[in-house]
């Protein structure tokens, strides 16, 4: 037992002995692995077929360029294919081949980028193992240089400066391939000027108030204090483009006391015995507003709690809105029902860039 044990501390020390060794550098002990690993160091760079024929380079050099100029005649094919196959509301056919090729012609564009920039990659840059050690990041000068020394070996390895096939097709392929982008979101737009589109609705003089959604004509007599109607006009019925009328057109009704309205000069007349009407659409981001307080004659849209004062002109009295709701004018007729006086004298919902 005791040989055993007497056995097994010599072999204890021995590997003790190997595992390190005691040095002494600048008066301090330091424990030195004898029996670490060395650095295998980094593999031996792969061999090319473009690395030795000139010919085969030259040849992945095109295949990349051709790649690059077939992604921007993919582009340009996606922004025709958009302008040939438009989209004809009611018709699904044209909605599918719309799709159909505006996807294939962009689809092909940002593969051929990938592509090309895979191939020149693997066969045309400098293939190797690279190693970067940690240091202080410091913004010393020769950090400077360092970095610009950086950008010259990427430029220099990547052969982006002296390829010059490589580098303009690749360039005119990335500015291409945005187009068909622009030119859908330039479609957004409507094609009639837009601040006219914004700026009127169906409203007009003499144009009765309607209840939506039964579409009975309402008079002076119906509206009872406190009481909040959702009006439509009554020529929205026969118009062409409905929903989006309604949604310009969209007014709320209600009557406070004639004592309880702050009302301008210029509006004196724009309001029937404490009859109001103001513009239901809200003008922060367009939102319905829908909730009225009875007592505090307050209205509230729902979205963004902006809250709006009836009793002085619908002023904006908390929230992000930043304008009054528009208000309607209104008189009743020879029969007593509620009517316009004229259209909104400013354009309804959220502010836009060529609202003056």
């Amino acid at each position: 037992m005791a040989q055993h044990d007497s056995e097994h501390d010599i072999a204890a020390g021995s590997e003790l002995d190997t595992v390190a060794e005691r040095t002494v550098s600048a008066g301090t002990a330091v424990a030195v692995p004898s029996g670490a690993f060395e650095n295998p160091g980094s593999p031996p760079d792969r061999i090319r077929a473009t690395d030795l024929d000139p010919k085969k380079e030259k040849t992945a050099e095109r295949r990349v360029g051709g790649l690059f100029l077939f992604s921007i005649a993919a582009s340009i094919f996606a922004i025709v294919a958009y302008i040939i196959f438009p989209i004809v509301p009611g018709d699904l056919s044209s909605v599918r081949l719309n799709n159909l090729f505006l996807g294939l012609g962009i689809s092909l564009a940002l593969i051929s980028i990938g592509l090309g920039s895979i191939y020149w990659a693997k066969n045309l840059m400098k293939d190797g193992e690279w190693e970067e050690h940690r240091h202080p990041t410091r913004g010393r000068e020769e950090t400077r240089e360092a970095a610009a020394e950086v950008f010259r070996l990427g430029n220099e390895e990547s052969g982006f400066g002296r390829r010059a096939l490589i580098r303009r097709s690749l360039i005119g392929a990335l500015v291409v391939s945005p187009l068909p982008a622009v030119v859908m979101f330039r479609d957004l737009a409507p094609a009639a000027d837009p601040v006219a589109l914004l700026k009127s609705t169906v409203w007009d003089k003499n144009v009765r108030l309607m209840r939506d959604p039964s579409n009975t004509p309402i008079k002076a007599s119906d509206v009872t204090l406190g009481s909040v109607f959702h009006v439509i006009p009554e020529t929205l019925a026969n118009s062409e483009h409905y929903i989006e009328d309604k949604a310009k057109a969209a007014v709320l009704l209600m009557r406070l006391k004639p004592e309880d309205l702050h009302v301008s000069a210029d509006r004196a007349d724009w309001n029937y015995q404490g009859i109001v009407a103001y513009s239901k659409i809200c003008t922060h981001v367009g939102c319905p507003v829908a909730l009225a307080e009875q007592h505090t004659h307050h209205l509230l849209c729902p979205c963004h709690q902006s809250q709006f004062d009836i009793s002085h002109e619908a002023k904006v009295i908390f929230g992000p809105a930043k304008r009054p709701l528009p208000q309607l004018p209104i008189t009743v007729d020879s029969q007593g029902y509620l009517v316009a006086r004229s259209d909104f004298h400013e354009p309804v919902g959220p502010s836009f860039w060529e609202r003056s």
